[in-house]
């Protein structure tokens, strides 16, 4: 459920940061990112190969949490 959640987060986020709602974007993809981390967390416990896959991911969508954050402060 939490991976389906931050799956449909990461398809819509795309679009909305487009459309330049950078504040809307930023939420989206925090949450991405919180989602992201219980995720891993969560399974690290059961198959933790499956949990160090995601961590690359955590950092790339860190990173663009970090672009999105200097494009609503550009806006401002």
């Amino acid at each position: 459920m939490l991976f389906l959640v931050q799956l449909a987060l990461n398809l819509a986020w795309p679009s909305v940061f487009n459309s330049e709602r950078y504040l809307l974007s930023l939420v989206m993809i925090v949450l991405m990112i919180v989602f992201t981390l219980i995720y891993a967390f969560l399974t690290y416990a059961q198959i933790p190969s499956a949990s160090m896959l995601v961590w690359p991911y955590l950092a790339w969508i860190s990173f663009a949490a970090a672009i999105n954050t200097a494009y609503y402060l550009h806006a401002k």
